[in-house]
């Protein structure tokens, strides 16, 4: 049974991480348990799903038509702090460049409300949910086989709540490089 959205989040997915952190993510992420996949945000939190419509949808396509696909490596890990576990996109530029497209387009959207400078990354664990014996040991699993290399065709609207399994795409923003 799925529950009413309550969030919204612009992402780009990255399926190529989940051999290499699936695991490790199911362990140590609370939002893989709501449906979330490997990702590097691009604006999260982005509208309320209920103010989310078809001329939304339509100026979001817009503003991130006009960046092509980006081809990126994951070679390292990275650390917010000693309790926050991720991978590092390279090159993160792209990413950054897309964060910077949506919320000139949604200014009322800003990045983490504010609260963290946007910085790349796809998170692995953080220290609510473990212990950092627990993320040093996982990241200790995960650096052999990195790097691994992605493609990113589109970004992906998605929306969710806390709830187990609730989180889905709504819609689908290719990368064409035109507008």
């Amino acid at each position: 049974m799925s529950s009413t959205p309550t969030e919204s989040a612009v992402l780009a997915l990255v399926p190529e991480a989940e051999p290499v952190v699936g695991t490790a993510r199911r362990e140590l992420d609370p939002t893989t348990a709501t449906g979330v996949p490997a990702h590097v945000t691009v604006l999260y939190p982005f509208l309320p799903p209920a103010e989310i419509d078809d001329a939304v949808v339509a100026r979001l396509r817009h503003a991130v038509a006009g960046a092509g696909a980006i081809d990126c490596s994951f070679p390292t890990t990275g650390w917010f702090g000693e309790d926050y576990l991720w991978l590092a996109p390279r090159p993160s530029a792209p990413f950054a460049d897309l964060t910077a497209c949506v919320w000139e387009a949604f200014p009322d959207c800003p990045p983490y409300r504010g609260e963290h400078e946007p910085l790349p990354h796809l998170t692995i664990g953080y220290g609510s949910v473990a212990t950092m014996e627990a993320l040093r040991a996982v990241e200790a699993r995960v650096v052999p086989h990195l790097p691994f290399d992605a493609r990113i065709e589109s970004l992906h609207l998605l929306v969710g709540s806390r709830e187990p399994d609730s989180w889905r795409v709504l819609a689908e923003l290719p990368l064409t490089g035109e507008r």
